[in-house]
């Protein structure tokens, strides 16, 4: 496979047709220049760090294997967006049956056990992100808290539109909504962020969820390895 000095100045839709060439560099310059819209999409839809970032790993893991599908007239950013999305909730599917298996166990085990489970020791949850270190500003985790406080027809739709930026055009298309249900819940986000926040949050949301270097660079090496051992299996 080639690979590609500089794509900087080239569009995604033409990045999307070399790396449906064979062009890792493309695919590459494609995963860092979105990933922070997809990991921040992913979030919005499963409230889990770890799991929004498995979600976005298998989403361009899907995506780099329908490129081929890809076409010309659909904008990269939403087809992208889609992918994300519906990775995101497909995870968040299997996370509540987990639960729900996990849940019914440990109600078993408490008709078992002489010691109830709330005395059980309890796992030591694990270390913190590196990237977390950039979110101790006192507003930004106010602000990301309210923006995950918001309900879940809200948050996608906010994170999107408020903190992404994307046209309601877009957005709804993304989420497979009508842009006047956009619309619609892009102001009533608003309104409870401004009610919880009592400031104009406007100025305040382009920094939440901050995107470490760090994380994007080990989303892409990780589907870079799945490429590569794809390749070495043919």
């Amino acid at each position: 496979m080639g690979t590609m000095a500089d794509a900087v100045s080239i569009d995604d839709s033409e990045l999307i047709q070399l790396a449906a060439a064979g062009d890792i560099g493309a695919f590459d310059a494609l995963m860092r220049h979105h990933n922070q819209r997809l990991y921040r999409v992913a979030r919005s839809v499963l409230h889990d760090e770890a799991d929004a970032e498995e979600a976005v790993q298998e989403a361009w893991w899907k995506a780099y294997n329908h490129l081929q599908d890809f076409r010309a007239e659909a904008r990269p950013a939403t087809w992208l967006t889609r992918i994300a999305i519906n990775e995101a909730l497909m995870l968040r599917r299997r996370n509540k049956s987990r639960e729900a298996v996990i849940q019914s166990a440990h109600q078993d085990q408490r008709t078992q056990d002489t010691m109830p489970m709330d005395e059980l020791p309890l796992a030591i949850p694990a270390s913190s992100q590196p990237d977390q270190q950039a979110w101790r500003s006192e507003l930004r985790s106010l602000i990301e808290q309210r923006i995950d406080a918001l309900p879940d027809i809200y948050r996608s739709v906010f994170v999107l539109r408020g903190v992404e930026g994307m046209p309601a055009s877009e957005v709804a298309a993304a989420l497979d909504l009508p842009e006047a249900t956009i619309r619609v819940r892009f102001m009533r986000a608003r309104r409870l962020l401004q009610d919880a926040l009592s400031r104009d949050i406007d100025q305040r949301t382009k920094d939440a969820f901050s995107f470490a270097g760090e994380r994007c660079d080990r989303i892409v090496a990780a589907v870079h390895a799945r490429i590569k051992h794809q390749a070495s299996s043919r």
